[in-house]
């Protein structure tokens, strides 16, 4: 051990890699001093051109505590098993957990939808909690690095402005006019769905370094320069490659408007210094104390209209036995049972319950999303006809509306069964019976009867 500063000296050597002092090996030599442009370089067979600046620098940040990156390491996980234990994060319970969905924060005012999806994670069909790891593999990766380098307060304060960041973009992108070139089609979606993921704030953290390694590349050392700042780029690259491929499961826009958040607030934040004293602004303490209890209040506001099964093994194993997206399902099948009943008894109520059944369900891809929409479209034309009372609706008109939405059921279901039989069977989805054909009798309306839909199930 050096007896000047304290620094563990290999055997052998004459001098501490630290300060240049010299051991009870040696003869006292001055520290290597060299230009910014040598630092970080070896030359061959010279053992007085090791990076002393990059070893003092790293022992310096990484003896510092990590406490929010476990904290939130440990909040996603737990709040996916309480998902897993309600059924499964997917779906209703999804939604009920607070999920992204335009649709609630729109009309419903559920600001809080903005926070909450931060620490959620969704269940993908075929494999499971593979989005949960992937976060918090990145998460354990780069939050340490930014929470040492800037301290917890700033660390907590860059994780939840980046994540509401992307939860915003997200929020303000789903636009299917928009999506009308390549980069339209990466940016906007063309549909509403319940979103979910730490995915923002972490290419928050992936701004945050990049910035870092640009604005201070003057006064790091070598190795700190090549781990951040530019190279931090290729990450950037390979994601947006990624998430080009993956539109329509990867919500781009999120990821997008969390890097923009990251690269804008260190712009304008220092980072702690090694050696400079561990104090922080009570500025930086109020601000983290604010966003920690933004995250709070918005999963109060969760727990208060909470509407999901409650956590249990009982509906976890019902999850688990069903992974194919239960709630896609019920909506797709209870659906076209509520046309046939507002067709043919009248009953508008049970085509209104549908649609709102369909509008919580879970979109699966682009072309089960239009389906879906069309049968919504299809049940308002119902629920229309069905209301119409016998004053409203002579024999001829009632007759030509019902034959009319009865054959627009039929082109619909010719769709959706190709779907199902080809696209679905990405989901493990298999088709019921199929429906007899339509009869020709009359009925008090006019037209023949709805049939009996036939419809998917999870294998």
């Amino acid at each position: 051990m050096c007896r000047s500063c304290g620094a563990i000296v290999g055997g052998g050597e004459a001098t501490c890699s630290s300060c240049g002092a010299a051991t009870t090996a040696g003869t006292p030599r001055p520290a290597v001093s060299r230009p910014e442009s040598e630092r970080g370089s070896r030359s061959s067979g010279s053992s007085d051109l090791y990076d002393n600046e990059t070893i003092r620098f790293a022992r310096a940040i990484f003896t510092r505590p990590v406490t929010f990156t476990f904290v939130f390491l440990a909040a996603n996980i737990f709040i996916y098993l309480l998902m897993y234990l309600s059924g499964g994060a997917q779906g209703e319970v999804l939604v009920a957990y607070g999920a992204k969905l335009n649709s609630k924060i729109a009309e419903g005012g559920e600001w809080w939808r903005l926070v909450t999806p931060i620490f959620l994670h969704v269940q993908l069909p075929g494999l499971g909690p593979l989005h949960l790891l992937a976060n918090m593999y990145g998460l354990w990766q780069l939050g340490p690095y930014v929470e040492r380098l800037y301290g917890s307060a700033r660390f907590v304060v860059f994780w939840v402005a980046a994540g509401v960041a992307g939860s915003a973009a997200s929020f303000l992108t789903v636009r299917p006019d928009l999506q009308t070139n390549v980069f339209g089609r990466f940016l906007f979606r063309s549909f509403d769905a319940p979103t979910a993921g730490a995915s923002g704030a972490l290419f928050g953290l992936v701004g945050v370094l990049l910035v870092f390694g640009i604005k201070f590349r003057h006064e790091l050392p070598a190795g700190f320069r090549r781990a951040f700042g530019f190279g931090m780029l290729p990450m950037v690259f390979i994601n947006i490659l990624i998430g080009y491929f993956g539109r329509g499961l990867v919500d781009n826009a999120g990821h997008m408007g969390g890097l923009a958040a990251g690269v804008l607030l260190a712009l304008f934040v220092a980072y702690r210094r090694p050696g400079q004293p561990a104090r922080v602004a009570y500025t930086w303490h109020a601000v983290q104390f604010a966003a920690l209890a933004l995250v709070v209040v918005s999963f109060g506001e969760v727990a208060r209209r909470f509407d999901a099964p409650a956590p249990s093994l009982e509906n976890a194993q019902r999850g688990t036995a069903s992974p194919a997206l239960e709630g896609f399902i019920e909506a797709y099948n209870f659906g076209q049972k509520a046309f046939v009943s507002a067709v043919n008894e009248p009953n508008a109520a049970v085509a209104d319950e549908a649609v709102a059944k369909i509008e919580r369900a879970p979109r699966l891809d682009e072309e089960s999303h239009q389906l879906i929409e069309e049968l919504k479209s299809l049940l308002a034309g119902a629920g229309l006809y069905a209301r119409l009372d016998d004053n409203g609706r002579d024999e001829t008109s009632g007759r030509a509306r019902k034959q009319k939405l009865l054959a627009d059921f039929a082109a619909w279901e010719e769709r959706a069964d190709k779907w199902a039989r080809t696209e679905g069977k990405k989901y493990n989805l298999v088709l019921d019976a199929p429906a007899p054909p339509a009869t020709d009798a009359p009925d008090a309306g006019g037209g023949g009867e709805a049939p009996p839909p036939g419809g998917p199930a999870a294998k």
